[in-house]
């Protein structure tokens, strides 16, 4: 279904507040800010953008690649990873440990639909499922900041293989027996003075690297 949207702006000239209302939606035509008067000076209709793309569909089994959450808290980061994973090609995302699943409505709101073109899967220990898939002949990739750890753009990676992608806790990280069985581990160079993103961005940072080397 086809949707639409207005672009508001508040009457309130001490206020000016520019904002966007979808249609029916229950946050109404009142400014947010101020709760002055608004008025209308753009409509737009939303595609249909979670139709997948019948031209961006893998077809060939050497292209799988998936994504192992492990342990995340944050239904919102792992929406985010969910929504990250359909938009780089990612095929399937495995949930371990605490991390929630789309069953849960906070995950779907930050997904915005795209458990319905990644399948996943929830599995209680992750080491158990890393050791399945390895036997299987996956490629396991992780990451985190280790001593094995190299750039996360420093090598191609072959489409001949099943490649899974781990990534782990907001605060302790990968857990060490993954990082044992992982086939390589990476981590994102950074600048600044902190030493870590957002996981959900992380994933994101990673997953354009990966693919992108896959092209």
């Amino acid at each position: 279904m086809t949707r639409s949207y207005e672009i508001r702006v508040c009457l309130n000239t001490a206020c000016g507040l520019r904002y966007p209302i979808m249609e029916g939606h229950s946050f109404g035509i009142r400014c947010p800010h101020c709760l002055g008067e608004t008025h209308t000076i753009l409509k737009r209709n939303i595609s249909k953008q979670n139709e997948p793309d019948k031209n961006n569909e893998n077809t060939t089994e050497e292209k799988m690649i998936a994504v192992l959450v492990d342990n995340i808290r944050s239904a919102w980061n792992v929406g985010s990873i969910l929504r990250s994973a359909d938009g780089f090609g990612f095929s399937h995302a495995y949930l371990c440990g605490i991390t929630p699943t789309p069953e849960q409505d906070a995950v779907k709101k930050t997904s915005l639909g795209a458990e319905d073109f990644v399948t996943w899967s929830h599995h209680k220990d992750a080491v158990k499922l890393i050791k399945g898939l390895k036997k299987t002949g996956w490629k396991v990739l992780a990451l985190e900041e280790h001593e094995r750890a190299h750039p996360i753009a420093a090598q191609k990676l072959q489409l001949q293989e099943n490649i899974v992608l781990i990534i782990g806790n907001e605060v302790t990280g990968v857990d060490p027996e993954l990082l044992d069985l992982a086939d390589e581990i990476y981590f994102i160079p950074m600048r600044g003075q902190k030493r870590s993103f957002n996981v959900a961005n992380a994933f994101s940072i990673a997953a354009y690297a990966l693919v992108e080397q896959t092209l």
